[in-house]
């Protein structure tokens, strides 16, 4: 099945005739989507993996477990499928040190969580911003911020021609709209995403991020805006309760393929490939989330009554294992803050943790050290270690 989903301007870039491709406005036209067979099965399985996932995050007694390294891998992940090296190891050990080795990665990680936060807060206060384009310049602001993003116009739609691929826009692999174009076919997308378009939610958040790396409204910074987008609609749409769809793990197994996907949308009009693609990932990610929160939960629960049967358990140390999983990597002046103890009760519960193997050190130091709750990391990341 083919139909057209732009049209084509010719425009002059440095002495360079260029085509820039401006998408037609959603939803999908001549021919319409339609949500059968093999998509409406494929949406079937994503919704029904969503809502277990959902499920395995209300059975623990604090989503907390859970939605800080759900929000921090997909940080990690997002900002990886842009090139970024940063692991989630490094950036909880930031987090607790103020201390990388990559500190321009690190600094895009923590960005993109601060981003997130933000527009979810925005959201959720009716005296907020509404689901927006301003609402999205505001998070690219603190996404951009700092020295990597610093020259990149951070929350302001672009006054030039962006490309993606090539060295110019003369050689490039695609051309987004012209600039002058990016302001309308935004609020056409603005306006979709509130009306009462009968098309799924979770199909629309779906279109809504095709059509979003098609506008391409940034200078950089588009694709994680982009997946940002797709975690703000997934709740907004009350298709989850919280953020804990970290979508970017399947996006960047199969991260040629998603290029793949949404150039085909641009070339051919290949809605039904694209649907059917971002649904399967949508479906593989909230299956190993739920893997991962069965098994956090499970150790959590093991490791407390290891703490408690132990003979040199205090009150501080199993105060600080209720605390890991919101801070797996600690310091005793970072632990002592969390818990609001002087350093000596704190050095204990941490040297208790530690002798039971839940607390693992390393850095190899005498002094400054930091410890890491290991086999939480381990699970969370997967193969990282």
């Amino acid at each position: 099945m083919s139909r057209e989903t732009g049209r084509y301007r010719v425009t002059k870039v440095h002495d360079e005739q260029v085509r820039a491709f401006i998408p037609h406005p959603l939803p999908p036209a001549k021919p319409p989507l339609v949500v059968a067979g093999e998509i409406a099965e494929t949406h079937g399985a994503a919704l029904t993996a969503l809502a277990r996932l959902g499920v395995a995050a209300a059975l623990v007694p604090s989503t907390d477990w859970f939605l800080y390294g759900f929000v921090r891998k997909e940080a990690v992940l997002t900002s990886q499928i842009e090139g970024t090296q940063a692991t989630l190891r490094d950036v909880l050990t930031y987090e607790a040190t103020q201390q990388t080795d990559r500190p321009e990665d690190v600094e895009a990680v923590c960005n993109y969580v601060e981003a997130l936060t933000y527009a979810r807060k925005q959201l959720a206060n009716p005296k907020g911003l509404p689901l927006s384009t301003r609402l999205l310049c505001q998070a690219h602001r603190l996404l951009m911020r700092g020295g990597r993003g610093a020259d990149q116009q951070p929350g302001e739609i672009r006054r030039s021609q962006n490309w993606i691929g090539g060295s110019r826009p003369g050689n490039a692999r695609f051309v987004p709209p012209p600039p002058e174009e990016v302001a309308e076919a935004l609020a056409a997308l603005e306006r979709w995403l509130h009306s009462d378009d009968p098309l799924p939610p979770l199909i629309k958040a779906g279109l809504a991020h095709v059509q979003f790396e098609t506008i391409h409204p940034f200078l950089d910074g588009n694709g994680r805006i982009g997946r940002l987008l797709i975690a703000l609609l997934v709740e907004h749409w009350g298709l989850l309760g919280q953020p804990l769809l970290y979508l970017s793990v399947a996006l960047r197994r199969q991260q040629q393929e998603y290029y793949a996907r949404l150039a085909a949308v641009r070339a051919d009009g290949d809605w039904e490939g694209w649907t059917a693609f971002f649904l399967d990932c949508v479906r593989e990610a909230a299956d190993d989330g739920v893997d991962v929160a069965q098994a956090l939960h499970a150790l959590l629960a093991r490791d407390r009554a290891r703490l408690v049967g132990h003979k040199r358990a205090t009150v501080a140390a199993i105060q600080l294992l209720d605390e890991l999983p919101k801070h797996p990597v600690v310091t005793v002046p970072h632990a002592a803050d969390v818990l609001s103890l002087t350093a000596p009760p704190t050095r204990k519960a941490i040297d208790v943790l530690a002798s039971l193997g839940v607390l693992r050190e390393t850095t190899g130091k005498q002094r400054d050290r930091v410890y890491a709750y290991h086999e939480y990391l381990r699970i969370l990341t997967g193969d990282e270690t």
